[in-house]
Formats: structure tokens, C-alpha cells, sequence
């Protein structure tokens, strides 16, 4: 039995009937690597089965405390049944990519059961008539709640159920697992009355912490030179979601944003991703006539899993706010200024203090914290109050190699998000054996043309992709020395 932390628990109180906060990703496998040519969902079934022990949130459950007290519980559930949170559905003729993005909006707008272990996997089969993708190849999305893990913990648990060969065989487990009983309400109250007791001296200790890490960002000024938003933009996406989603993203090769970054001394993938999000933005709110004149403002989420922390369940995440400069026209004057403006924003979040999110929100009371998620929801509070952001951006590497799921190999990844009231477009960013896709989960009633953003995304990246190629080309003296023509030639290349 374990106490679920401040920041894990927020996730279940500010969750909404319209805003479910789980996590998830859907994935792409060429079935024709597998032993024998084929998977059934039968193996696959047997396949998840014998990894259950590589990850706890497989099997734990939720205890709430009553009347949110105190946070919740996990514990090992002794009524675990895997066929409920395995399941197996197919796509309509003809199967296309469009039709497997619909299908994974509305199951992921669903709302995960909290009397069960916190996720769900669906095997969709159909997708013949997906562009790109092998025949015979099927899809597996999956679903989790973010109070369980944060991206970096998912990203680990995306490993315990791939292989890096076909043929592999996961570890056995090191002892026989077993199932916890429920806790009585005696047991329960009597955890929450020494929790309580100790609350004092816990806030004592996070504030002697948070004190100077407070004095440091009062004391931080901006770099001279770099244009900061005073304000965020209101825009569709900073009203009330509604219970229905959108999905869509783009894939791409990884070496191209290497290319990218190298147009810009200095800037990272992450920059070039963010730049992408930013022109990509700009393009759409431009062809609605509702692109503010002040630059969108994106949150990027930060992990700070130490290396003791690495497979450990839960979040251990902070945060930056990064300046989109969506204002800007120019792509690759975008992203100059997003080098330096990440720069900055990494500056203050260091200044801030990596662990403050996740100290603070240990002492938040959970009966409040969901009655203002409800409040702010039922009197349309995202309408009155200024956004703090536009959208989220959040960006988790993965292996750099092929991965397998019961011999099939993963040939596109993709991830899905929470959205929620004031802030209805995440953008999941997965980077995988030698390509990088940019997702994005909307609300429907926000953006009901989820394919014409994914093609302002490819618009974006191209543009920018361009503009590096012919500014890396104008700096290398053997391209510009050999003439007009080769200089043609180069650019193409």
C-alpha cells in the first residue's frame, strides 16, 4: 500500500467529466516480422500477460480516502483481470488513416474506470488502406492515467512491453505477485490523523526550500535582446473543451531537425520542435483570421526524475513557459529567437527550483482542489480569466533503435494528451528509432479540422527545413566557391 504524492493526486482532482486527465500513445506494427508471419490477439493477450511484473500500474489500483481527506492509496488489485483492459476491435472498410484517427479520439475521450488499475489497450486491425503502413499491419492504443506515470515513466513503460528482436522473451518475475485486500476505514483514518499531524513540519521544510528559490527568479532579468509576450493572447483553444477529441499528427526523420538545429548555432531539437508548433500555429490562426498580434505562449512540461528515480511510477515533472513567436514570419528568424528565448525559460525554471511543483502540490487538499475544478467548469470561468497558456508541447525521446510488440515491428508512434477547460490543444511530441512525430489531441468543438492543423504542421516543417538547407548551403565556402550552378545543386540537395 502506497500514498499516491501531491502532483499524482492533482490528476484525479481536477479531473472533469469533460476533461479526463490519462495519458496515452497509438502505435503502428508490421505484423510480417513476427515468428511465423502473424500475431493473434490471443498472443498478444499471453504476450502482456507475462510483462505485468516489468511495470507496477499494471496491476494497482486506487483507495480513496473519504471525503478526500487525505490522498489516495495504491494497492495491488486482487480482482486484477487483464481480458477487461486488453481489447480488440477493428476498423470499417476501407481503413484509412482518417478513419483510424477517429476511432482513437473517441476512445480516448472516454474516462478511465477508477475502481480498476488505471489503463486500457485496445488492438485495432484494419488498416489496409493507411498510407505508408505495411499490409496486414495493426495498430495498439494505449491509455493511462497521468496520476499513475508522467512521460519519461511512460516511456519506460512502453519499453517493459517491447523486445528489441522479434524472437525475445521477457524476464521472469522474481516472486509470485499476489493481490492486497482493501484497507478498512479504521486503517484509513488512522493514516490520514498521522499525515495530518506531520503536515506542518513537511510545509515548514518546503518553504525554507522554496524561499530562495523564490528570491533568485525576483531577482532574474531577461536577456536584453530577446522579445518576451507581456501577455498571453486569448484564442479558441482558451475556452471550455467539450467531451469530444480530435487526433492527428505528422511523422518525420529526426537526422532532418539535426539538420535544423545546425542552421542556428547553439539550438536544439526541442527548439526546432517548438518552432515547428509555433509556424504551424500561426499558419491556422492566420488562414481563421484569428492570429493575435501578441505571440502565442506554449507550456512545455520538464522532467526531474533523477537517475535513482528511473522506474519508479508516478510524476516527477515541473514546467516552463515558452514564448511561441508566432508573430514572427520569418522561420528560421523563429527559430533564432527560440534558442534564446528556451534559454531563458530554462534559466528560470532552474531558478525556480526543479522539485517547487512537486513539494508545493504535496499539501494541496484534495476535497478543495476538485470542487474548484468543478467550479471553474460549471460558472465558465476559462471565458473570464486571462490565459496563463495557449497550448501544451511536450517532448519525450525515446530508444533510438527498432522495437518489437510480440514480434511485430513498431513502424509508427504517435501520442495522445490530456486537454482541459482554458486549454484545449496538447501537442505530444515522440521521438523513436530514427523518426520524430508531432501529435496533437484537440477539443472537436475548438478545431474541427484536425487535417488541415496537421498540414499547417507539415507546411511549418517544411518551410522551415527549406530556409536551414539554403542558409547551411550560403555558409559553406566549397558550395559558394564553385558557382551558380553547383550552388542550384546544393540547395535541391
Amino acid at each position: 500500500m502506497e500514498q499516491l504524492s501531491g502532483l499524482d493526486a492533482s490528476f484525479l482532482y481536477f479531473e472533469t467529466k469533460n476533461a479526463p486527465t490519462h495519458i496515452g500513445s497509438f502505435a503502428i506494427y508490421d505484423q510480417s516480422t513476427a515468428p511465423g508471419g502473424a500475431v493473434t490477439f490471443t498472443g498478444i493477450l499471453a504476450n502482456v500477460e507475462r510483462r505485468l511484473h516489468l511495470a507496477r500500474c499494471f496491476r494497482q489500483k486506487l483507495v480513496f480516502v473519504p471525503l478526500d481527506l487525505d490522498h489516495p492509496y495504491w494497492i495491488e488489485d486482487p480482482e486484477f483481470d487483464i481480458e477487461f483492459h486488453v481489447r480488440h476491435i477493428a476498423l470499417p472498410h476501407p481503413g484509412d488513416w482518417r478513419q483510424l484517427c477517429i476511432q482513437v479520439a473517441r476512445i480516448h475521450a472516454r474516462p478511465l474506470d477508477l475502481t480498476k488499475p488505471l489503463w486500457e489497450m485496445y488492438v485495432i486491425e484494419g488498416l489496409d488502406n493507411v498510407e505508408g503502413v505495411p499490409k496486414g499491419s495493426f495498430a495498439v492504443l494505449t491509455k493511462i492515467h497521468h496520476a499513475a506515470i508522467d512521460g519519461v515513466s511512460g516511456a519506460e513503460l512502453a519499453t517493459a512491453i517491447h523486445d528489441l528482436t522479434p524472437e525475445a522473451e521477457p524476464p521472469p518475475p522474481e516472486e509470485r505477485w499476489r493481490g492486497e485486500p482493501n484497507p478498512t476505514l479504521m486503517e484509513l483514518g488512522i493514516r490520514t490523523t498521522v499525515n495530518n499531524i506531520k503536515q506542518p513540519f513537511r510545509i515548514l521544510r518546503v518553504l525554507g526550500r522554496t524561499a530562495p528559490s523564490v528570491a533568485r527568479v525576483m531577482n532574474r532579468t531577461p536577456s536584453a535582446d530577446l522579445e518576451v509576450s507581456d501577455t498571453v493572447p486569448r484564442t479558441r483553444f482558451n475556452g471550455p473543451v467539450s467531451s469530444h477529441r480530435v487526433v492527428e499528427g505528422k511523422t518525420f526523420r529526426l537526422d532532418d531537425f539535426r539538420t535544423i538545429r545546425k542552421a542556428i548555432p547553439g539550438s536544439t531539437v526541442n527548439d526546432v520542435v517548438l518552432t515547428i508548433c509555433g509556424g504551424a500555429l500561426r499558419k491556422y490562426l492566420q488562414h481563421h483570421r484569428e492570429l493575435p498580434k501578441e505571440s502565442l505562449v506554449a507550456f512545455a512540461p520538464i522532467s526531474v526524475r533523477s537517475a535513482e528515480q528511473k522506474g519508479a511510477a508516478g510524476n516527477q515533472i515541473s514546467g516552463m513557459g515558452v514564448t511561441l513567436y508566432s508573430d514572427t514570419e520569418d522561420s528560421l528568424e523563429r527559430l533564432r529567437k527560440m534558442r534564446k528565448g528556451t534559454q531563458n525559460s530554462k534559466a528560470t525554471a532552474e531558478a525556480v527550483g526543479a522539485r517547487t511543483m512537486t513539494d508545493v502540490t504535496q499539501f494541496m487538499p484534495g476535497m478543495l482542489a476538485g470542487l474548484a475544478a468543478r467550479l471553474y467548469t460549471r460558472l465558465g470561468l476559462a471565458n473570464r480569466v486571462s490565459p496563463v497558456f495557449n497550448c501544451i508541447v511536450t517532448n519525450v525521446p525515446g530508444p533510438q533503435i527498432p522495437l518489437y510488440f510480440t514480434g511485430a515491428r513498431m513502424v509508427a508512434l504517435h501520442g495522445l494528451g490530456p486537454i482541459m477547460d482554458g486549454m484545449g490543444l496538447i501537442h505530444p511530441v515522440f521521438s523513436c528509432d530514427g523518426k520524430i512525430s508531432i501529435a496533437f489531441t484537440a477539443c472537436r468543438q475548438q478545431m474541427s479540422d484536425p487535417g488541415f492543423y496537421a498540414e499547417c504542421i507539415q507546411d511549418s516543417f517544411d518551410e522551415l527545413h527549406s530556409a536551414a538547407v539554403r542558409a547551411t548551403v550560403l555558409e559553406s565556402p566549397s558550395v559558394v566557391e564553385t558557382g551558380s550552378g553547383d550552388f542550384q545543386q546544393g540547395v535541391r540537395a
